[in-house]
């Protein structure tokens, strides 16, 4: 039970209840059914309200919204391909992203919900439903879990658990914060799965798997067990104060736990190593500021059906509410119980508008959105304390005082923005029913009709109301621009991953899905070799490699997009892109051009070091190992004259709104293609005749390199940039293509490329046909990881050109490289050592359970282990503090159970 462990603590009633008593032994029996029950009224009502809002896969209306649509959809298409061998990478590295990037970390965090794995059971073109099936039975199995869990807590009927499960299960957190991360829906699983390990340690029960327990949780997801290893450990604390053992005693359950989670999360190390050395290797967020939600608003957020303003989605519908709002009143919970639980709820409430505490409850660190979702903790705990008024058999005018309670509540946020009228009537309604239905149980529960009636009743009321408030909150967010589905699998994109898959000769060259924006991760939806990547471990050593050769960004950096210009195509090998049809979405244009293999040749020693390029232009040049631009002076025009910096740029002063704007002339061989690259100026840009719109925001939104059109005859060009606030501008800002230059440049590579490029998962070697003298030069951003050799020699970490991989050849031949996940080597030795711990702790126990039988002495250290770790149990399952015998980490089975 959650309240105490001995019968001083779990007062019972003045007079005991009549009717048949529900033995434990039924109850045991009971709870997988209800369980079960949880489970189907959780996802039922979840399925049904889309079904009503025509949401997919009962309707045309597209779940796709924000990360589900631009990371998850897609990355689970990518899991598809790695589990049906179609992928060009393995679990060490994707090369179909950002021209190749690390992969192991995206892994751990993204697609490690075991529900996700399910995906490769699907059609490819389904990926949507799996994804969808993921959800769902996360909800289910987060719901039965809980059920199981709250008889932990405290016995009692399952099926009046379960229906407080449901709650929990499909939460305000689940249906806005949690639904569109898969991953997170694991969280709903952790909770509970955390509280049972934990209450196995606080009997002295079942060490080993309470360990097993927490590694599945910290694997599974590390952020949201991260926030359910703090929310049930403040928990297992407030057992622990309310527990009647000697206080040795309950600092022994206490290290029980410490133990078991320690253990628990060194045999999850290696995803916890892989993911901090790729967090700290990322391209950095947004800096987040923060604001405290209104007292009103936060409190409105207690009440199901509403979506705005932003505060922690904390409500687990009215009948939990009305209960945990009863508890400080019922006489039959002791005060002290009632004050520590009531205080928990509090602490924790406000824990979530407090900096410090909310960055303690996110790892340290503010997230990059929404800054409430560790709120699934509270969700939790508000379940359990009704779990503990529900048990406890609330009398009619406890219920009547919880119920005036909702009525300050409503009556305090009435004058917000969190409802429309259809929820305040569910509110109303619902509310009035379910007070109702238990003052009728409270009134006759010797009455097993009206009990069994009671129960159908209250299981309509959870099941309708659940699925009115997940329809609510849809339909709110379909008024919010940024909750706008992506496509994701559509006719249009299975056009463009087949036209993709057509081209693709990976590893001669590169096929570019291009820029279809039908998600931010475009490259993992269609296949092909992009350089497009949206990731939270997007490598900054990539997004600054790609960015410094040409490439946009947005979120700054965090979502690179590929090379858009010739030059840089073929830098990177692509020798195949999709581009945009306009007026015709579900067309595919496909151009081709020659492109140089992935690894090339550069003479002598090109490496990068002291030189500093005047501009992109130049970059690309040194990089290509070829002259193919001319980069012009420009000379201001007209307008407001801009200023030339001492840091090499131009000030642009802004014009006033109508006004003219600042103009520069330049001049270029007639023919060539003019190109533009401001990466942070924001505004129209006229050039040629023609318009353009630039959207740059240092350093939020990089522009790519802009074509300009073709130099026209006179060899003159007019370059005219409008902006109404002061802009600064590279000083070369032009740079205009000598197309024959580069098709001899590309010429000229292919022809001193490899006779052979082979790629393995995370592998890439490449055979010239004679020894050379020069640089070997991969197409592949160098970030740490990366180990070369030449003709099988020592390999070691290589050298960069334009911070792409550069490898002196020496005379030799043959090159190689292969990628090492960072953090990987340091993960592995601590789950070894952990694993030998729990092999050892699981052969310990035996040897001493076989030694007990035999009547043999215990030795100086079994004794001191029994000490720590008493065994004996209470007649309530918890353990006594009396004459305590048992086995390290209570490996042995009590004699006695709840």
């Amino acid at each position: 039970m959650l309240t105490s462990s001995s019968a001083a603590i779990d007062t019972p009633p003045a007079a005991p209840p009549a009717g048949p008593p529900c033995r434990p032994a039924l109850r045991a029996a009971a709870t997988p059914l209800a369980a079960l029950l949880a489970a189907a009224v959780s996802m039922g009502a979840y399925c049904l309200a889309l079904a009503v809002h025509g949401t997919y896969p009962f309707g045309p209306r597209s779940r796709a919204v924000n990360d589900l649509g631009n990371q998850f959809v897609p990355y689970h298409a990518h899991l598809w391909d790695l589990m049906h061998g179609r992928a060009t990478g393995d679990l060490i590295v994707n090369w179909g992203s950002g021209y190749g990037v690390p992969f192991l970390a995206d892994f751990f965090t993204y697609l490690m919900n075991p529900f996700s794995w399910l995906v490769g059971l699907f059609p490819r073109d389904a990926v949507n439903a799996a994804v969808f099936t993921a959800t769902v039975l996360s909800i289910g199995l987060g719901a039965a879990l809980m059920t199981v869990y709250l008889g932990r807590l405290r016995p009692g009927s399952p099926w009046l658990r379960a229906l407080l499960a449901v709650g929990y299960a499909v939460s305000t957190w689940t249906i806005s914060d949690g639904f569109g991360d898969p991953m997170w829906m694991w969280g709903l699983s952790s909770f509970p799965l955390l509280g049972i390990a934990y209450d196995w340690c606080l009997r002295g029960r079942r060490w080993v798997p309470a360990t097993l327990v927490i590694t599945l949780c910290w694997a599974a997801n590390f952020y949201t067990a991260a926030m359910a290893t703090l929310g049930m450990g403040l928990v297992l604390g407030a057992r622990l104060l309310l527990d009647s053992r000697p206080v040795r005693d309950r600092w022994r359950a206490l290290l029980r736990a410490a133990a078991a989670t320690a253990t628990g999360l060194l045999l999850a190390a290696p995803v916890l190593t892989v993911s901090y050395t790729a967090s700290k290797a990322s391209q950095p967020a947004e800096p987040q500021d923060y604001t405290p939600p209104a007292a009103l608003d936060y409190l409105a957020h207690l009440l199901p059906g509403g979506l705005y303003p932003s505060a922690p989605r904390i409500s687990v519908g009215l009948l939990p509410l009305l209960l945990v709002l009863a508890f400080p009143f019922m006489r039959r919970v002791p005060g002290r119980e009632r004050a520590v639980w009531t205080g928990l709820l509090v602490l924790v409430a406000l824990s979530y508008v407090w900096k410090p505490t909310v960055l303690l409850w996110h790892g340290l660190a503010m997230p990059n959105g929404s800054p409430y979702r560790a709120a699934i903790a509270l969700t939790s705990m508000l379940v359990a304390v009704a779990w503990l008024a529900l048990s406890r058999r609330p009398r009619p005018r406890e219920l009547l005082a919880g119920a005036a309670a909702l009525a300050v509540l409503l009556a305090a946020v009435s004058g917000g923005h969190y409802f429309t009228r259809g929820e305040w009537i569910l509110i109303l309604a619902d509310s009035a029913l379910v007070l109702g239905l238990l003052l009728l149980l409270a009134r006759h529960r010797t009455d097993r009709r009206v009990r069994i009636g009671v129960f159908a009743a209250l299981t309509c009321s959870v099941f309708l109301a659940t699925a009115y408030s997940v329809f609510s909150v849809s339909v709110i967010r379909d008024d919010n621009p940024q909750w706008t589905p992506r496509e994701t699998i559509s006719a249009a994109s299975l056009t463009a991953h087949a036209a993709v898959g057509a081209r693709d000769d990976w590893p001669a060259t590169r096929t570019d899905p291009g820029p279809h924006q039908y998600t931010a991760n475009d490259p993992l939806l269609l296949g092909g070799e992009g350089g497009s990547y949206y990731s939270s471990y997007l490598p900054a050593r990539t997004a600054a490699t790609l960015q410094a050769l040409g490439s946009a960004w947005t979120m700054r950096g965090r979502h690179i997009y590929g090379l858009d210009d010739p030059v840089g195509r073929a830098i990177m090998g692509v020798s195949s892109s999709l581009g945009i049809v306009p007026g015709a979405p579900s067309a595919v244009a496909q151009h081709t051009a020659p492109a140089p293999p992935i690894v090339t040749l550069r003479p002598g020693a090109a490496f990068d070091g002291a030189v500093r390029d005047t501009s992109v232009f130049a970059r690309q040049q040194r990089v290509l190992g070829a002259r193919v631009y001319r980069v012009p002076l420009l000379s201001p025009a007209s307008g407001p004259r801009p200023v030339p910096e001492p840091n090499g740029t131009w000030r642009l002063p802004g014009n006033a709104k109508g006004a003219a704007w600042t103009s520069f002339t330049a001049t270029c061989a007639p023919g060539t293609l003019a190109y533009l690259y401001a990466p942070w100026f924001s505004g129209p840009v006229r050039a040629n005749g023609a318009e353009y719109r630039a959207v740059g925001v240092h350093d939020l939104a990089a522009n790519g390199i802009m074509p300009l059109g073709a130099v026209p005859a006179s060899g003159r060009i007019r370059l005219a940039l409008g902006t109404t606030t002061a802009q600064d501008i590279p000083r070369f800002p032009v740079g205009c293509l000598d197309q024959g230059a580069l098709r001899r440049a590309v010429t000229k590579l292919r022809a001193t490329g490899p006779a052979e490029v082979t790629a393995g998962g995370h592998t890439i070697t490449a055979a010239f046909r004679r020894g050379g003298h020069g640089t070997a030069v991969l197409a592949v951003p160098a970030v740490t990881g990366w180990r070369c050799s030449v003709d099988g020699g020592a390999s070691a970490a290589p050298r960069t050109l334009g911070g792409l991989i550069a490898v002196d050849l020496g005379g030799g031949s043959r090159v190689s490289c292969s990628f090492r996940t960072p953090g990987l080597n340091a993960g592995l030795p601590a789950s070894g050592l952990a694993l030998a711990v729990l092999l050892a702790v699981g052969v310990g126990g035996r040897f001493r359970d076989r030694s007990g039988r035999d009547g043999s002495s215990g030795t100086a250290g079994r004794t001191l282990a029994r000490r720590l770790f008493p065994q004996r149990t209470t007649r309530d399952g918890l353990l006594d503090g009396s004459a305590l015998r048992g086995t390290a980490l209570g490996l042995r089975r009590p004699g006695r159970r709840a």
